[in-house]
């Protein structure tokens, strides 16, 4: 974590902090899973990746947990499976370092691209994933559960060599 703070543009104001998720936040990153998505991971999902070998973070501000990530790495390929920040934190930043935070660690497991899918209609999440360099590679056609029927993913990409 300090060696992360000391290559960011935290803001020392909010006492912005990422570490590893433990068992104990559960609760919490449910919570928060839940009011930020109309269809959340189940706790069993996020049980699953803390004892796979996915790397699970939380997003800390003032010592309270806003945010979440899960970055799973094999062979030389990342996938950010979810990335999730309270809705009265977005637009601050806060998602923006937790993905760059995700994609120096996909770098550090030498992975040399990294994936991951966004809804369709998620235009903000869309947005700030090609500011980080992301580009659209393909499209998966009914992928996410939606309140009526399906909803596509774009499937999103970059190199991180």
């Amino acid at each position: 974590v300090v060696e992360w703070l000391a290559l960011t543009k935290f803001n020392v104001m909010q006492s912005q902090v990422i570490r590893p998720m433990q068992v104990a936040d559960l609760d919490v990153v449910l919570t928060n899973e839940r009011r930020s998505y109309s269809h959340p991971w189940s706790q069993g999902i996020f049980e699953n990746c803390l004892t796979n070998e996915s790397s699970c973070w939380v997003l800390e501000v003032q010592e309270s947990v806003i945010g979440h990530g899960i970055l799973s790495v094999g062979a030389d390929e990342a996938h950010l499976l979810n990335v999730c920040v309270l809705p009265e934190y977005r637009g601050k930043g806060y998602g923006r370092d937790l993905v760059e935070y995700l994609i120096a660690q996909a770098r550090k497991k030498a992975a040399t691209i990294m994936f991951l899918e966004v809804r369709a209609s998620n235009q903000t999440a869309y947005r700030l994933y090609e500011n980080l360099g992301f580009n659209e590679i393909g499209l998966r056609p009914d992928y996410y559960p939606a309140y009526s029927g399906r909803e596509d993913a774009l499937v999103l990409a970059i190199e991180l060599i």
